[in-house]
């Protein structure tokens, strides 16, 4: 089994959802209350529902940087190449995610999408392929160009994650 490919894509339901991303409120809602959410709507509808549906979400299980606990978190990817491609967006704050930070210090993590679950080796992706992807990521209707503005001097991190061996 693989995990489900995922282009990024464009839809009246992703310009409504981004326009609620990235509001106040939206992001309130996204920080506070869809990691509560989302872990539970991911797996009991196999992956077709989340927080940001129409927007294609996995878990990603990884290990706290200084605490070693095990945490999820819930990320919207898309695929390329074979890889999960996940935009350290933050909701374009200033700061990356604790997750990056973790991923960073233990960059073997799990990933869940769908039925699919596995573990993977993630590695920041720089220059001009980082580019590229995440212009993939902002090429269609999605909130990370706004994310960019906001993030400041902040430039968002890109995350490839391969399969582990």
């Amino acid at each position: 089994m693989h995990i489900p490919e995922v282009v990024p894509a464009s839809s009246l339901a992703h310009r409504v959802v981004t326009q609620l991303a990235t509001s106040p409120l939206g992001i309130w809602v996204m920080r506070n209350i869809a990691p509560r959410l989302d872990p539970a709507l991911l797996r009991c509808s196999g992956g077709r529902l989340s927080m940001v549906t129409p927007f294609p979400a996995l878990l990603l299980t990884h290990t706290g940087a200084k605490s070693g606990i095990r945490r999820t978190s819930t990320v919207v990817y898309f695929t390329d190449r074979g890889r999960v491609i996940v935009i350290a967006s933050n909701f374009g704050a200033t700061r990356h995610p604790a997750w990056y930070h973790n991923v960073k210090a233990h960059p073997e993590v799990t990933i869940e999408a769908g039925r699919f679950s596995g573990r993977f080796i993630a590695e920041d992706v720089t220059g001009t392929e980082r580019d590229r992807l995440f212009g993939l990521a902002g090429g269609a209707t999605s909130p990370y160009g706004t994310y960019q503005d906001t993030a400041g001097s902040r430039l968002i991190p890109v995350l490839a994650f391969t399969p582990a061996s």
